[in-house]
């Protein structure tokens, strides 16, 4: 869910509030939306990636977000998939917003216009519920040379329907984890765990702010959106022994475990957080640790990579602890864009190949050979991690991220039974909107201007008439 790699944004909320023109009150009254419906009426923008050109019967349509990954993608691919295949690729490449409407307009209708598009692991299992991707079993078993063993069991888990077949590649991944500066914390005297509490971090924060002039303790989103600040707090929740929903659809968002978690998450980032937390997102934070105004942060571990690029004023000097924790064993998310075939798509075994190659060791190997490891789409491939040539480029974060990945259980994140899978978010079509509707009293929270009794009172009414619509359906 970092903004900058495309990971988990609010496009399906912002297709909400686009298709209704009501107010927030009025979105209340009524309860929160059942987001697929409205995806359906929904015109999406063209971009900058045009439409699909052509369609003989060795040219695929690939429709794809724009993020760095897809355009190396983009660019690689005549010299060398083609090169080899003969398959010709045309791309539609899109900002996120855009990509996700536009995809889910042409996978419910099932024109058949796009063979390929990229989507996560929050959108496929509710789109394979719906039969709109195709399954790729038999594909992974007719080529042995893909290597599905390879792909992280925490990646294939979350790529897989309800029925128990597999609907996604991933192209890459990640999970998230706790940075920290170094050299701060060793001049005020202070060890990070390896496996830190959040307790812990709090206390860390309170030692190490104001350590420099204009330092923070600790930078953690406060602007709201689903996968804005609720990406990180909704870990913390369930950590602390809360969810959104019982495993029999009981609203649980005023619950003690939720209510202990917000309260602290909005405690410590209004004591020793960043200037201006109720507007903070991935990007902010990501300045914050690179320019020297934050000692800690906790979010996606592809952010790692800016951290430590060869132009970062911080590289050498941050380390990496798992997600802070409390009542759990780990309480890091999962994420990650991926490959699915439309199942209306004429042209399947072409679109396999075309997946197969993308998300292969062999392509990860061709993208460090001509733009460099740092580059590499990583976070999906077991074998990723034991390549040296990665590993030199890699060494301060990839052992911490791979650990990250392997731990994250989006079947049961919590300490109790779920109703959906998924850690930072429930993958259910309704949760971007009520998710993004909850984030705005909480960040208001953060800001001051409403107490968190009050944002989760509001945002249980609004659980619980989603609750209530998944009860009467047994």
């Amino acid at each position: 869910m970092s903004s900058s790699r495309g990971v988990l944004g609010e496009a399906m909320a912002a297709v909400v509030s686009r298709a209704r023109a009501s107010s927030r009150r009025g979105r209340r009254a009524r309860g929160v939306a059942t987001a697929i419906p409205l995806l359906l009426v929904v015109t999406g923008c063209a971009g900058w990636g045009g439409g699909p050109g052509g369609g003989g019967p060795d040219t695929i349509n690939v429709l794809m977000v724009n993020n760095p990954q897809m355009i190396d993608l983009q660019q690689l691919t005549a010299a060398n998939f083609t090169a080899d295949t003969g398959i010709h690729v045309n791309f539609t490449v899109l900002p996120e917003n855009d990509v996700r409407d536009k995809i889910s307009q042409e996978f419910s209708s099932q024109a058949g216009q796009y063979d390929v598009a990229t989507l996560s692991n929050f959108e496929i299992p509710i789109y394979a519920r719906s039969k709109w991707i195709a399954p790729l079993d038999s594909y992974v078993e007719a080529d042995p040379e893909f290597n599905q063993d390879d792909i992280l069991a925490p990646m294939t888990a979350s790529l897989s329907g309800d029925d128990g077949k597999l609907y996604g590649e991933p192209f890459y991944g990640e999970s998230s984890f706790l940075m920290y500066r170094k050299d701060v914390l060793a001049d005020a005297g202070v060890k990070m765990p390896d496996k830190p509490t959040w307790p812990e971090v709090a206390d860390i924060a309170a030692k190490v702010d104001g350590a420099q002039p204009g330092m923070a303790g600790i930078c953690l989103r406060g602007q709201p959106g689903w996968g804005q600040i609720f990406a990180p707090l909704t870990t913390v929740v369930n950590t602390f022994g809360g969810t959104w929903f019982t495993k029999d659809w009981q609203a649980q968002v005023d619950d003690v475990g939720f209510r202990k978690a917000t309260q602290f998450y909005v405690d410590l980032v209004r004591a020793h957080g960043e200037t201006g937390a109720p507007q903070a997102g991935f990007t902010e934070c990501l300045n914050n640790l690179i320019q020297g105004n934050a000692a800690m942060w906790y979010d996606a571990t592809s952010a790692a990579g800016s951290l430590e690029s060869a132009d970062s004023p911080v590289k050498g000097k941050i380390g990496y602890a798992a997600a802070p924790v409390v009542e759990t064993d780990s309480s890091g998310w999962l994420y990650a864009w991926s490959w699915s075939i439309q199942q209306a798509s004429s042209k399947k075994d072409n679109a396999w190949k075309f997946i197969s190659w993308a998300s292969s060791k062999k392509y990860e190997e061709l993208v460090g050979d001509k733009l460099g490891w740092s580059r590499v789409p990583a976070g999906k491939r077991a074998s990723t991690y034991k390549n040296p040539d990665y590993l030199k480029e890699a060494s301060a974060f990839a052992e911490p991220t791979l650990a990250a990945i392997q731990t994250a259980d989006p079947n049961n994140p919590g300490v109790q039974p779920r109703p959906a899978p998924g850690i930072q978010f429930v993958g259910i079509p309704e949760f971007p909107d009520l998710g993004t509707q909850v984030s705005q009293d909480v960040s208001s929270a953060i800001a001051g201007r409403e107490t968190v009794d009050e944002a989760l009172q509001r945002g249980q009414e609004l659980a619980d008439d989603v609750a209530q619509r998944y009860r009467e359906r047994g």
